[in-house]
């Protein structure tokens, strides 16, 4: 999967749409999911160009790794859901559901999140 410069999350980091910010540091934007799939759902997206979880991975430094790894559970804790625990999802590629072309990872909370899907 190519980055897209005019992908939705691009445009949140450049300021052309809006958000619901969490939290953020400099390597990390967190926002709250505008159709949330659970009463808590945040997307932290790392502030660098990274279609998916492979480039970030490979390509990122390891500042920008760090940084943003810390930034999912300072999310995950300003948004409440720490203690309660929480499930984060990264869709990586077309089998795997990705909608867009930006490395992000999911945290879903405030309830029940259900069982893995393993099948």
């Amino acid at each position: 999967m190519a980055y897209d410069d005019n992908n939705v999350f691009a445009k949140i980091l450049r300021g052309e749409i809006p958000s619901k910010k969490v939290f953020e540091n400099e390597h990390a934007l967190a926002f709250h999911d505008i159709h949330p799939a659970r009463p808590v759902h945040v997307l932290v997206i790392p502030k660098g160009k990274y279609a998916d979880f492979t480039d970030f991975t490979t390509r990122a430094s390891a500042a920008e790794q760090t940084g943003f790894y810390k930034a999912v559970t300072a999310a995950a804790k300003a948004a409440g859901v720490l203690d309660a625990g929480y499930r984060l999802v990264a869709n990586t590629g077309v089998n795997g559901g990705q909608e867009v072309p930006h490395f992000h990872i999911h945290i879903l909370g405030g309830a029940n999140v259900g069982p893995m899907v393993l099948r």
